[in-house]
């Protein structure tokens, strides 16, 4: 006879069935583990077999085979560990085979018995409501599972727990989800002093999802404007909510079962590697683009990142999708972020003052920014070089809108493009729009068309470029509750277009 259990191997964050096959059998005794395990799947053997010790459970004095099938499908990770628990205590009888074979299970054990958080109990549960089956998983999981409403989730503390489940003699209760976790405490745009012209492609980038740069020297306030940024982003829509935590419970990054409203904030330090930053490593794990899926991604000293890392951003920014290929997988995953970056005009820094820039001024700065190439450059959508804040105005008191007024500005903005694209699927912004439909409804006024075909012509414009000023200034007129785009919107995009850096 074959027992039958069932889980699931994660492809990004995609979670496929998968059947544990255990059989029993005359020979010399024996525990073997097939059907393209990892490591850490050929150890299960050894955990399986302490935890049935511990819960004085002998195995027999027969060959033990596992099967994990589809057998062609890598098999990664500790999660495997209770599903072959299931499958051999159902060939063992200890349990009935139906309630082994009626849910999806995931965890790891301890020597003890006891059941360890894994990785991707979200995706899992996902998975687990499109089969109609029940989710089983550790405790500590449950709570993040739960968020699907569609799969009864169980939660066990330790194998015994699932055994007595099975058995009638103590019935595990479902997991409640886990708490929607607050907003981070928001800095407010009202401390920046000055740089209000900053301020207003901030609001700009964050209503439309428009990706900025921003170039001053050191102490300029760069990192201060971009750290305001999350405060002027509306919450998470449900749908947004859970493709994010379904990114980072793959992760591994959800804590104690929470989901977040808040969108994303990632700033990976320049030293990150490429796997770091677009994912990889031994299991293709998601990479700090991911991450930032539906929230911001902040590159701080945006030219000391490598060349090959800048790179790779070219077709993410494009598609709102990577592709993490490695001799062993092909993992795609979502990530539609806002990139905010900030750099120095040169390597000192110095460059605009003359008492303090290096003799190799201004060529330090052109070699300087050279560093971030062409096609990467005419991807960003706003330009903005932010002047010095002179020490007397530091003593001037807080001016300007708080981070709650604009905020409220860029929400009616998103709300906006929310209705315009509600027919077209994907498409949630106006930096998501392109095309025929771009020219559609970003269509400027006759005015507003002559100003933006003189500019590309002067100016030299791609092609690519001119859409981006049409996306920028679609949504400037959507800040200012505008139905059509005129001439001042458009010129307003073209400057911060034109608004070279270096």
């Amino acid at each position: 006879m074959v027992a039958r259990a069932y889980t699931v191997a994660f492809e990004g964050v995609e979670a496929h069935p998968v059947e544990v096959q255990c059989a029993l059998s005359a020979g010399l005794p024996g525990f073997s583990i097939v059907g393209l395990p990892d490591k850490a799947v050929s150890e299960a053997r050894e955990r399986v077999r302490a935890a049935l010790h511990a819960m004085s459970i002998a195995l027999p004095s027969k060959r033990i085979t596992i099967n994990l099938s589809p057998a062609d499908l890598p098999k990664e990770g500790s999660h495997y560990d209770l599903p072959l628990a299931m499958a051999l205590l159902a060939a063992l009888e200890i349990i009935p085979q139906d309630a082994a074979e009626g849910c999806i299970s995931l965890g790891e054990l301890s020597l003890d018995g006891t059941l360890v958080a894994v990785t991707g109990a979200l995706p899992a549960a996902m998975s687990a409501a499109a089969l109609g089956r029940a989710l089983l998983c550790p405790l500590a999981s449950g709570r993040e599972a739960a968020w699907v409403g569609d799969a009864e989730v169980l939660g066990a503390a330790s194998l015994a727990e699932v055994v007595r489940h099975y058995s009638g003699e103590s019935p595990l209760a479902p997991s409640e989800p886990g708490e929607v976790l607050g907003p981070p405490s928001a800095l407010d745009l009202r401390d920046v002093k000055g740089q209000e012209r900053a301020k207003r492609a901030l609001e700009i980038a964050a209503a439309g999802r428009h990706h900025f740069l921003m170039t001053g020297p050191p102490g300029s306030g760069k990192s201060m404007l971009a750290a305001r940024l999350p405060g002027l982003l509306p919450p998470l829509s449900p749908r947004e909510a859970l493709e994010t935590s379904m990114i980072h419970s793959v992760a591994g990054a959800l804590a104690e079962g929470g989901i977040s409203r808040s969108r994303p904030f990632r700033e990976p330090h320049h030293t990150a590697s490429m796997a770091a930053i677009v994912g990889g490593g031994r299991r293709a794990r998601p990479g700090e683009i991911s991450l930032a899926h539906n929230g911001v991604l902040f590159l701080d000293e945006l030219p000391e990142f490598s060349r090959p890392v800048l790179e790779t951003l070219r077709q993410p920014i494009e598609t709102g999708r990577v592709m993490v290929a490695r001799a062993n997988a092909h993992v795609s995953y979502p990530c539609r972020f806002l990139l905010i970056a900030a750099a120095n005009p040169c390597r000192c820094g110095e460059m605009f003052d003359p008492g303090r820039a290096c003799s190799r001024a201004p060529a330090c700065g052109a070699d300087y920014m050279g560093r971030i190439s062409g096609p990467l450059m005419d991807r960003i959508d706003l330009r903005l070089e932010v002047p010095p804040v002179g020490f007397r105005d530091l003593d001037l008191p807080a001016d300007g809108e708080s981070s709650a007024v604009v905020a409220a500005r860029v929400g009616a903005a998103r709300d906006r493009q929310a209705a315009r694209f509600a027919d077209h699927p994907g498409l949630r912004c106006n930096a998501d729009a392109q095309g025929g439909l771009l020219e559609e409804v970003a269509a400027p006024d006759a005015e507003g068309r002559a100003l933006l075909q003189g500019a590309a012509e002067r100016f030299g414009l791609t092609a690519r470029g001119y859409h981006r000023v049409l996306r920028v200034a679609r949504t400037i007129a959507d800040l200012e509750a505008s139905a059509s785009v005129r001439r001042a919107h458009v010129a307003e995009a073209v400057s911060f277009r034109l608004s070279e850096p270096g």
